[in-house]
């Protein structure tokens, strides 16, 4: 019988990892997100986990994180808070090269704080608009777009879905995350502007570029000056050391204290399917860990790797890319955090998850958003046209970031 359950069990944790993998099973109308609750529930049933026990696996810190980031990043889109700075950037740009940097260094640093995810969904339709009045090649600014948003998410605990996870489980502070990653955020964002200038040579022989008409953001400016006070609020609390989750949360709060705004149209804005997706996958990748992991590594993870640095970065890269970032950091994190002196190794699985998404057009959320925003205006970034970049930024970055965790 335990065969039968055992073997029942990997069925259901391939099935469920490889539509996570493909990301719907068409015929059957399923998501991400479906995908992994229906997954979690299976492996519930087969395992007799009671539901009580499931809703402990799922980790409340992280899903109020990424809950309280939603509802901040709302308001300040609905502010007008990142078309000021878009446009405003945009504006200042006299050539091709100074507007490759300037998009590649907004879209980073910007996705330090605001989540990767937002900061193309923002910028990208501005862009385009842009460089179709200035009649440039948008391919190599797309492309700039989203490979800095990844890097640049690197930055800080609140960058990116996985970095948020990694920072609840290994406790570490938001001061001492982004002191010790915030300089490979920089350094990776100038390896972009490299590799994009060299590889589209002829798009920068150009000296001058002029925009005819000026760009008038809507800016609802009450809503924006709050919420760029709760923001700093919120920052300052982060850099006190308070509770990063919490801090959100009360961040989130006090902008749900409104008159303007009804809560029906925050909450429409919420995306409860990463929500869900999220907690599904808490609930299967802690069964992988105690009916596989654990019994066959006994926690003993750091054992079987000669190089931790490197080993851990290529099985990240490689896992990343077969099922995702955030699946691929649970799995792993799930067993970083049994560790002892695992600090450096959760440094590791953020550089390594979050660089591994710029490999290829499929590596990550944000490729794919600015992928599908281009399709509508009629550009076509091609899986084989982001690979020309995609690879050398992956590998460049990927030798940084190693070089760095390994010598400071």
């Amino acid at each position: 019988m335990n065969t039968i359950i055992n073997y029942l069990n990997i069925l259901i944790i391939g099935v469920t990892l490889l539509g996570i993998a493909i990301g719907s099973f068409p015929i059957f109308r399923m998501n991400r997100a479906t995908i992994a609750l229906v997954g979690a529930t299976a492996l519930m049933i087969t395992n007799q986990i009671s539901l009580e026990d499931a809703s402990k696996m799922v980790d409340i810190n992280t899903i109020i994180l990424l809950f309280s980031m939603m509802i901040l990043n709302f308001n300040l889109r609905l502010a007008g808070f990142f078309n000021i700075i878009a446009n405003h950037i945009i504006s200042i740009a006299k050539t091709p090269k100074q507007l490759l940097a300037f998009i590649i260094f907004s879209s980073g640093i910007l996705s330090s704080l605001f989540l990767n995810d937002t900061i193309v969904i923002m910028f990208t339709p501005i862009i385009i608009e842009v460089i179709i009045k200035l009649k440039r090649n948008p391919l190599p600014y797309l492309v700039a777009l989203a490979t800095s948003a990844n890097v640049g998410s690197v930055a800080t605990i609140v960058g990116n879905p996985q970095n948020m996870i990694i920072g609840i489980f290994s406790g570490i502070s938001f001061v001492k995350f982004s002191l010790r990653l915030f300089p490979i955020a920089i350094l990776g964002l100038i390896l972009i502007w490299i590799v994009i200038f060299f590889i589209y040579k002829e798009e920068f022989q150009s000296k001058e570029i002029r925009l005819q008409e000026e760009l008038n953001p809507k800016i609802f400016k009450p809503l924006l000056i709050k919420s760029s006070v709760v923001l700093f609020l919120m920052l300052f609390a982060f850099l006190l050391g308070a509770p990063i989750a919490l801090s959100a949360l009360a961040a989130a709060s006090l902008l749900l204290i409104t008159r303007r705004i009804k809560p029906e149209r925050v909450f429409l804005e919420i995306d409860w399917s990463l929500l869900v997706l999220f907690s599904g996958l808490f609930i299967v990748t802690d069964i992988i860990n105690k009916i596989f992991i654990l019994s066959n590594f006994q926690g003993n993870f750091q054992a079987v790797m000669i190089e931790p640095i490197i080993d851990l970065s290529l099985i990240s890269l490689i896992l990343s890319n077969l099922i995702s970032n955030v699946p691929a950091v649970l799995v792993l994190g799930s067993m970083i955090k049994h560790l002892e002196n695992s600090e450096i190794l959760w440094f590791t699985l953020a550089m390594s998850s979050t660089f591994a998404g710029n490999l290829t057009l499929l590596g990550s959320v944000a490729n794919l958003i600015v992928a599908e925003s281009a399709k509508k205006h009629g550009i076509t970034l091609s899986f084989n046209e982001y690979l020309k970049t995609g690879i050398p930024i992956t590998f460049l970055t990927f030798l940084l970031g190693i070089l760095w965790l390994r010598i400071f």
